[in-house]
């Protein structure tokens, strides 16, 4: 299932002083934004001690061949017991959300336990990451916010999400775009 434009395929970013603390110095992938709303997953805050070998042994999933004992994310403050995986475009199974860009496949959004499974048996996707939760907003609500101060769009560049440190996933978002995150201002101007 290829997914409208919109938003979908960037990466949105929170601006200093974006006013909700759930989101200072977000990452948020966007996977779905149209006429009826938005979801993304935060990919730069980890679930405190939880790790995808954990997770998937809570789940009755052997991780067997799983190579690196990667942090789960927490993708946001929706539903923080639903799981996903966002990954690399060269992985599909029923179920699996590729999202698009105006140039093609970005990333795919899988919430199914066949991708864990997978990726356990070495047969998942190149590259991925997992998440709990996710961020999401209601028909319009998020147009609204991005004519405020609080968000900044990014490119939706694979590389931030799944070769760049979480820690530096923020500044370097900003940084692909000439953007050094020492020179915002958390107050917005007027023009």
């Amino acid at each position: 299932m290829n997914v409208p434009h919109f938003l979908s395929g960037t990466l949105l970013l929170s601006m200093p002083g974006i006013g909700d603390p759930r989101f200072e110095r977000s990452v948020i992938a966007m996977c779905l934004h149209d006429e009826d709303g938005a979801l993304g997953l935060v990919v730069n805050n980890p679930a405190p001690g939880l790790t995808v070998r954990t997770l998937m042994q809570q789940l009755d999933i052997d991780p067997g061949v799983t190579a690196d004992d990667v942090l789960v994310m927490n993708g946001g403050p929706v539903e923080p017991g639903r799981g996903f995986v966002l990954h690399s475009a060269d992985y599909q199974s029923q179920g699996t959300i590729m999202v698009t860009d105006p140039t093609g496949p970005v990333w795919g959004l899988t919430a199914t336990l066949d991708v864990l499974k997978d990726i356990a048996r070495g047969r998942g996707p190149a590259r991925w990451l997992a998440a709990l939760g996710y961020t999401g907003w209601s028909a319009g609500q998020l147009d609204g916010e991005m004519t405020r101060h609080g968000w900044h769009v990014a490119p939706g560049n694979p590389a931030i999400l799944f070769e760049t440190d979480i820690t530096a996933r923020w500044s370097a978002a900003y940084g692909q775009q000439g953007i050094d995150v020492g020179q915002l201002s958390a107050t917005p101007g007027r023009a």
